[in-house]
This record gives structure tokens, sequence and C-alpha cells, in this order.
């Protein structure tokens, strides 16, 4: 390829991030929200958005594509896109998704979520962040680059992040031919602060369920029957009290988790970037990065029982919450259900009737290691930023990760971040740091180029 210097693609990605950000205000615009059924048209207009995007960008094969799972369940629309590769020249992936969360509370946003606004220097609206940042990044990087691209490339856009992929393994192997790589890059998490890039390689896996707690047939007048029979919502709480020990560490014989992680995390700026209320003290005792990356963590997420407005004196018969347990990276998602489901059935109170229902289960992702790719990615990072990555984990999920690994066992995958502590993605009032997108855009372009072999 031409030799490009780093202050030539940086020089580069400056003058083209005006564009790149009206690029992601019109994508920010279109309320691609893939959790309603009602919104098909909308993520064909997103997906089509992008795919006119990546053609203007030079890739001259783009198509918008579905893949169906062996339920008959058809995938929201995804972008493939590609780029031969020279002859003796890696093929790069670079994957982010179109789709978002839903706006939630409209009186809880500053700022229309489907109108982008810029305020001190962040661009706030519904998937600004997560995930149509990651798709800028890797736009920019095409765009900066041209015809200096010296790898292949295949930019694949999926639809259906948000809802959990459900089709994504079919679509990998639906369309493995045109998405195998070398490499592989995902734009879809974090940084570690504003001004510290960061790689992420470790993720928790995911499994929940919900649980019914039954005592009764029929709804009792709590003064002719309290005392020897306790409520449902009491018993369901002894239940739940049962998950975690007196330190706050989850208490569910069978789960994985390690005590070790790679960063200090400040308690301070956890607190901070949480929003934590005084006086909170909190749970668990391993370190706190180890706490919020490598260990189980175990939350009620959910949980139905007679509401305090429609509240009369009587006995509830059944109460019912659901549980979402965070598995510590490198345990299997069907070793951790059956350890949780164990749990329950074990500590059902007085004997009452347990009733559980599985849900959700997904894999971890433990990518910490050292490769060329791995070298190439922490280099363009901090040439980007001028500060050195650090190597991060992320306590949530993204289970599609454990599928590109598993369709493409010989690809090494590059978890990067366009978002940072403060993008509130999923929350109301979501933004992408400007400053910070346009430090992805030219990190990616160098990654690019340090993977086709500038020096």
């Amino acid at each position: 390829m031409t030799s490009t210097t780093t202050e030539q693609l940086r020089a580069r990605v400056a003058e083209l991030f005006p564009q790149l950000r009206t690029d992601l205000e019109n994508l920010v615009r279109i309320p691609s929200v893939s959790a309603f059924p009602e919104n098909a048209a909308e993520l064909d207009h997103s997906a089509a958005a992008v795919a006119d995007l990546l053609r203007a960008a030079g890739m001259p094969e783009v198509e918008t594509v579905t893949a169906t799972n062996a339920t008959g369940e058809v995938s929201r629309p995804a972008v493939i896109a590609r780029r031969p590769a020279p002859a003796g020249a890696p093929t790069v992936l670079l994957y982010a998704h179109h789709d978002v969360q839903p706006p939630g509370s409209p009186a809880a946003w500053a700022s229309d979520p489907f109108e982008p606004t810029e305020r001190d220097g962040r661009l706030y609206g519904r998937g600004a962040a997560d995930d149509k940042a990651g798709i800028i990044a890797h736009l920019g990087a095409l765009r900066a680059l041209g015809e200096d691209l010296g790898v292949g490339v295949t930019v694949f856009i999926e639809g259906e992040e948000e809802v959990g992929s459900p089709v994504f393994a079919d679509f990998l192997r639906a369309h493995a031919d045109k998405l195998a790589a070398e490499v592989i890059v995902v734009a879809d998490s974090t940084n570690w602060t504003i001004g510290t890039p960061a790689l992420t390689t470790s993720l928790r896996g995911l499994v929940d369920c919900e649980v019914e707690v039954r005592v009764l047939d029929h709804a009792l007048h709590s003064g002719m029957y309290g005392g020897p029979i306790l409520d449902a919502v009491t018993l369901a709480s002894r239940l739940i009290a049962t998950f975690h020990d007196e330190h706050g560490d989850v208490a569910v014989s069978g789960l994985a988790g390690s005590a070790q992680a790679d960063v200090d995390y400040p308690e301070a700026d956890l607190r901070r970037d949480a929003g934590v209320v005084e006086g909170y003290e909190l749970a668990g005792t391993a370190p706190l990065a180890a706490r919020l990356w490598r260990q189980p963590a175990l939350s009620i997420i959910g949980f139905d029982a007679t509401s305090v407005a429609r509240a009369s004196n009587t006995l509830a018969p059944a109460a019912r919450f659901k549980v979402s347990l965070r598995v510590a990276p490198g345990q299997r998602p069907e070793e951790a259900e059956h350890a949780l489901h164990e749990h329950i059935r074990a500590h059902a109170p007085f004997g009452a009737q347990v009733t559980i229902t599985a849900g959700e289960r997904g894999q971890s992702f433990d990518g910490a290691g050292e490769s060329e790719a791995t070298a190439a990615a922490r280099w363009a990072l901090a040439e980007a930023w001028g500060s050195a990555a650090v190597d991060i984990g992320v306590g949530g999920s993204i289970p599609f990760i454990a599928d590109l690994t598993e369709v493409f066992p010989q690809a090494t995958v590059l978890v990067t971040g366009v978002e940072d502590p403060d993008s509130r993605a999923h929350s109301e009032n979501e933004s992408v740091h400007l400053g910070e997108l346009e430090k992805a855009v030219l990190a990616e372009a160098l990654l690019l180029a340090r993977l086709a072999g500038a020096s």
C-alpha cells in the first residue's frame, strides 16, 4: 500500500469528521428499534441508509440480507459489504449493529431521543453511542484510507443485537463464505475513560429465568389465616435473600469466578459513574474490577405482586420474579443455569411450590492473550489517543462474540470501544463524545493500515 503517516491520517480524519458527524445524525434520526415488531419498516429504512453509506465509501459489493433459524424465525435486515483482499493480504471483518434500544421515558430525556443534539461536546440521541457510532468508526476508517486500503474488508452491520441476536449463529453459518476473515473488529464496547482507550478482553455470559413461588390455590383473608400461613411475597423474598451472603457475594454453589483483574477501578470512580447514593456500601469482597468483570452477578430484574395502590388485607397466593445471572468468563451458561436452578429448588422456603421457567442463555468471552492483530490494535489505539491502551473486562454480555469465535475459530476477535463511562447506553440521554469518536475513527484506520503491512 502507499506509505501514509499517522499525522497524514490524523489530518485526513479531521477533514472527514464533519461529514461523518452529519451521517451519524442522519442515522440517529431513524428510530430503528428492533424490539418493536411494528417497527419493521424503520429497520428496513435503517439498513438501506447504512448500505447507501457503504456504497458511497467505495465498497464494490453491498447487499441487505437475512437468515432463518431452525424455528423459522427470520432475522432483521443486516448489511454485508465486501472488498476483496489484494493478493497475500488478510481480510478484516468490521462489525457493528444498526438497531437500537427503545427510547424509554420521553420525560427523562433532555432532548428528543431521535433528534440528535449536541451539548458540551457530546452528541445525544438513541443509538448515538450504541451502536451507530460503531458504524461511523468503520465508515470513517474506509473513507480515510480510500485507495490506500491494503487489506480485504467485509463490513457486517446487523439489525437485531438489541434483542439478543436470536438468529445470529444461523446467520453466520448461512453467510460464512462472505463473512470469513482473519481478524474481526467489533465496535460495540467502551473505553476506560475519556482520554484512555481500551480493548475489551472479557465479557460475562448470561442466564435468566422466571420463578413462581406458590403457597395457596387462592387468596385468603390475612386476619383469618395470617400467622401459620405466610404470604407468597414474603416467601419469595426469603428465597431471593439466599442468593447473596452477608458480604453481598453471590452465594450460589457451582458458579465460577476470579479475583484477578488487569486494572484498578477506584471506588470513587464507580460511585460517580454509576450514580451511587451516599451511604450505600458496595457489595462483595474481591477487587472492584474483578467484581464487575470476572465474577458472577445476580440481580432480580422483575417482580410481580399486588401493587401498593391495590393492596388489601389479603394473603397473596403466588408471587413471581425474574432472575438475571451474569456468568463469569470461561464458565458455560448451561453449567451456571444448572447451579442456579438447583439452588432455587434447594432453598424453597417452608416447602412452598417453586416453578422455574428457563430463559435466555448467552456465552461469555475470554479473549485475553497476545497476537499480531492484538499488538497492532494496541499500537493503533495508543497512536490515536496519545495514551496507552488498557485491557478491560465488561460486566455485560455480548453473546454473539462467542458465536463469532465458534464459527470462525482461527480469527482474532478485537472488541473495541466507541462508548465511554458517560455514554449511558440503553438509558435515557444516551450520548457519544464527539472527540472520542474521532479518535476511534483514526484508531481503526491506523489498525487497518498496520494489518496491511504499513510501518
